[in-house]
């Protein structure tokens, strides 16, 4: 293989597919990138097994050829190159990489050892809104679960229903549900896509008007915007039924603006956080919502106005699942409902189902 390339075009390349070289493991080629140069382009694809990214870029290729290049050192390398015009050519098992009046070089892995990515999938296809797409992926996947104990938590259940998408993600101590509607579809779909994944899709996602097609097939999804391409393994197995879990009714229903909570939050979080639980005090008496946090560090006590519905409540909270769910928030003010210190709170809009969300109390032994 031998082509020449621009150097800021191939960096650019690099850095979005190493994203899914594969960092644990004991097979090397999932660690490595795979260039294949062909007509007057060059394919870039890196895989970790559950996650793979290709990039095509424009180049002037003098004799095509695949080979496989270690991933992190070909792309830390690369990064520092990006204002040379770059020459790449195999000479026995390495790359000879030209810039200027430099050479360095790199060993090669077998390509022939990288695994064989499907890109036909085709069997169901949903499209969004770029803008949409973002905010159902910012809203949801920071509820995730983390650990392996459950791996279908680490995913988002995505499904569609009556020209709706929805995307609902949760780890057994909180939940983020958010809807937006659908630009067209060819058939209902239900999947459980790694949450991983969702945030690799968000980092490719352009202009907020560009209209995005997710395509669907068994176990696996694909999504193409301009000369990338992203597929991914789906989870496999039953989500939580997610109906069974949220309230119907609340003792108490609270309407508040966003950011004075926020800010307040933020503030209590400060001693919160010292405190192994990080827990944040909610009292709810009349038009005010006392927010409190008391630790050895120190006290924050402070008042923000609401207009309640229903009877007063005390309920305790983890501070970052809080602040998390409101930053995901962007209305000025949300509504949240109650049902005593011990059931679950609810997130939702002062009006309509475009998102929710649902924290757990923490028990205290007061």
């Amino acid at each position: 293989m031998k082509l020449n390339c621009e150097g800021i075009e191939l960096s650019d390349a690099v850095m979005k597919v190493a994203k899914a070289c594969s960092t644990k493991t004991t097979n090397p080629i999932l660690e490595a990138i795979k260039l294949s140069a062909e007509n007057d382009r060059l394919v870039l694809l890196a895989t970790d097994g559950e996650i793979a990214i290709r990039k095509t870029i424009r180049a002037d290729v003098l004799e095509e050829g695949d080979i496989c290049v270690p991933g992190k050192y070909f792309a830390d390398f690369i990064k520092k190159l990006e204002n040379e015009q770059i020459t790449l050519a195999t000479e026995g098992d390495t790359v000879i990489i030209t810039y200027g009046d430099s050479e360095s070089s790199l060993q090669l892995l077998n390509a022939d050892d990288f695994p064989k990515i499907d890109t036909e999938i085709r069997e169901n296809r949903v499209e969004l809104l770029a803008k949409d797409l973002k905010e159902l992926i910012s809203k949801t996947t920071f509820c995730c679960a983390q650990d392996d104990s459950r791996p279908v938590l680490k995913g988002c259940l995505i499904k569609t229903e009556e020209g709706r998408v929805s995307f609902t993600a949760l780890d057994g101590y909180r939940m983020a549900t958010c809807k937006k509607n659908i630009v067209a579809m060819s058939g209902d779909i239900r999947i459980i896509c790694p949450g991983r994944t969702l945030n690799e899709i968000g980092r490719m996602l352009g202009g907020d008007d560009e209209t995005i097609e997710i395509f669907v097939q068994k176990n696996m999804l694909m999504v193409s915007i301009d000369d990338t391409v992203l597929t991914s393994r789906l989870y496999e197995g039953e989500f939580v039924n997610v109906s069974n879990i949220v309230p119907r009714e609340f003792a108490s229903e609270v309407v508040v603006e966003k950011n004075l909570l926020g800010e307040s939050v933020e503030r209590a979080a400060v001693l919160a956080r010292t405190d192994k639980n990080s827990i944040i005090m909610f009292d709810i008496r009349e038009d005010a919502m006392n927010v409190t946090s008391n630790t050895t560090i120190g006290r924050v006590d402070e008042s923000v106005k609401i207009m309640l519905e229903g009877k007063d409540v005390q309920i305790a909270l983890n501070c970052k699942y809080v602040s998390e769910c409101l930053n995901a928030v962007s209305d000025e003010k949300v509504r949240i409902g109650f049902n005593g210190p011990v059931s679950p709170c609810v997130v939702t809009p002062v009006e309509g189902d475009s998102y929710l969300y649902l924290i757990l109390p923490v028990r205290t032994t007061a």
